[in-house]
């Protein structure tokens, strides 16, 4: 992270400019209805082949490793934002006064839902396993990275499972530095710290991309077919999974948000840039597949969506604090998109295993005789959805699960304290 110190003297200007009195962080709605926006085409894309068979449509519904992306970019602006001082530096130091209980709320907050579906699927997962002659020992190894959500850091064994749930993986590498390495030293830059942070970032994110794309191919109908037969998958899996590279990702919302969260008075009464032009830019960088301009799912990711995405939130952002919202952002925030918002992430857990019931070879053959045809997606689609609205309604809501993980959270932050922030004794 960049050093706080190197910008002193930017630091008192910019801390002249915003209101010195802590401010109330308005609600930003807007924000949680576009997690629907990246999982609906993810889900589709994950079984999109028992959709269709037209290549061309495959090659446009198929980028879930574009659009991931995003997801992380989210993750760390909600973050910052519930986290960080508006209108001014630093944390607020309440929020990571207890860095290991920060840590487990967090992740807390989404894994009751992947250990209640890791186990209820487990049989399953594992006699499909059998199926493929895999050894017990290799099924006890796979079920351990999947219920300590290591799997990411192993590119072999990534989309074991749930194959969606490699993000939770990375996301918890990411949570753990938030506390003590992540928030407190993005939050105490200005914005010329952090655009010069934010430009290291995303050097080195395209350094990596470059060096994948250089090994195997730049373009993705040589690197990324919709076969799915990729070139070099252990090194594809590096680049799309690796948490260190989700934790920029992440680290690129937060440095979004702090920017909109500094704006000075004079920066506030600004006309905000409509969003939906990025909105369009960001989604346009998908059609590239169709073109000559074909570069792989980790160039899109990089150079172009995530970065394009990210223009969008801060646009919305501002747009929303404004006295006239524009209407895509009334669209994002209005109730029915808040709603598909709350219903994201159980969405993007169970769509996994409802989709291998009815497409998984093994299993559908098992079940149905063959795979669904192409005329059932819609219904498989309406069944995510369903699920999806009565695990949120009823798990992820309910206030006895919510008591529940917030105790084991305090235990095992009682178990750990001094692991990030030593306190001497």
């Amino acid at each position: 992270m960049a050093d706080a110190k190197a910008d002193a003297k930017s630091a008192c200007k910019d801390v002249s400019k915003v209101a010195a009195a802590p401010a109330k962080k308005p609600r930003l709605d807007c924000i949680d209805g576009c997690r629907f926006a990246l999982v609906f085409p993810i889900m589709v894309a994950h079984f999109a082949r028992f959709a269709t068979s037209n290549r061309t449509a495959l090659k446009l519904l198929t980028q879930e490793n574009v659009l991931v992306g995003g997801f992380f970019v989210i993750s760390g602006y909600v973050s910052a934002y519930t986290t960080t001082k508006l209108g001014a530096l630093g944390v607020e130091e309440k929020k990571v006064a207890n860095p290991e209980l920060f840590f487990w709320q967090r992740v807390m907050a989404y894994y009751p839902l992947h250990f209640v579906s890791s186990a209820l699927f487990a049989p399953m997962f594992i006699w499909a396993e059998r199926q493929f002659k895999a050894s017990w020992n290799i099924i006890a190894f796979r079920a351990f990275l999947n219920f300590s959500m290591l799997q990411a850091w192993f590119p072999k064994e990534a989309e074991i499972w749930n194959q969606p749930t490699w993000f939770l993986s990375a996301l918890t590498f990411s949570n753990l530095t938030m506390p003590t390495l992540v928030l407190p030293n993005v939050a105490n830059l200005t914005k010329n710290g952090l655009q010069k942070l934010l430009g290291a970032l995303w050097g080195l994110s395209l350094l990596q991309k470059v060096s994948y794309s250089e090994t195997a191919r730049f373009h993705s109908h040589f690197e990324h077919p919709v076969d799915g037969k990729v070139l070099m998958p252990l090194i594809w899996n590096l680049t799309r999974f690796h948490p260190i590279w989700a934790l920029f990702e992440m680290t690129t919302g937060i440095i979004a948000v702090r920017q909109v969260m500094l704006d000075t008075p004079e920066e506030k009464k600004a006309k905000p840039v409509n969003p939906i032009w990025f909105f369009l830019a960001a989604y346009s960088s998908l059609l590239l597949r169709l073109t000559r301009f074909d570069f792989n799912d980790a160039i899109i990711r990089g150079v172009l969506f995530v970065p394009l995405f990210t223009e969008f939130l801060t646009a919305m952002h501002r747009d929303a604090l404004s006295p006239s919202p524009s209407a895509i952002t009334k669209f994002f925030g209005c109730k029915v998109m808040a709603t598909l918002g709350s219903i994201a992430f159980p969405m993007f857990i169970v769509h996994g295993p409802i989709g291998q019931i009815f497409y998984k070879k093994v299993i559908a053959r098992k079940l149905w005789g063959k795979p669904m045809p192409h005329t059932f997606f819609p219904c498989y689609l309406a069944i995510c959805v369903s699920i999806s609205y009565l695990t949120n309604e009823y798990f992820v809501k309910s206030k006895k699960v919510g008591a529940v993980a917030g105790k084991v959270a305090q235990v095992l932050a009682g178990w750990t304290q001094g692991m990030l922030r030593d306190g001497g004794n």
